[in-house]
């Protein structure tokens, strides 16, 4: 049975940092891509970074470029997300996903509608 399993979500205030991690179980680690999304109440579900766990390629939404981190840990079957310079506006519930990946991984991979399998989400709220 796949499951995702994000943690590391909390209440930071604006400027502030947060490292969600994302912990995978019942597929072959090294041949799915995981992706990072969000969902703010009223508001569509966000693709904001991806990485390939075979190469370690990512990418990464222009929301979060240049303040997220995202990057894998193969042996602990973990993505980690690194969050710095929090804003009010990245309050949201976050969410892993996975995917089986190939050489075709690019930019497309932050589309929800490409994963296959989700975790449960965790709230991470930023405060001005």
């Amino acid at each position: 049975e796949v499951q995702l399993v994000e943690s590391g979500g909390g209440s930071v205030q604006a400027g502030g940092s947060l490292r969600l991690s994302c912990t995978a179980s019942g597929f072959t680690f090294d041949d799915y891509a995981i992706g990072w999304f969000r969902q703010a109440p009223g508001k569509e579900r966000e693709g904001i970074s991806c990485i390939n766990n075979s190469d370690g390629r990512t990418y990464y939404s222009d929301s979060v470029k240049g303040r997220f981190t995202i990057s894998s840990d193969n042996a602990k079957n973990t993505v980690y997300l690194q969050m710095n310079s929090l804003k009010p506006e990245d309050t949201a519930v976050y969410y892993c996903a996975a995917r089986v990946t190939g050489p075709l991984f690019n930019s497309w991979f932050l589309n929800k509608h490409l994963y296959d399998y989700w975790g449960q989400g965790t709230q991470v709220t930023v405060s001005s």
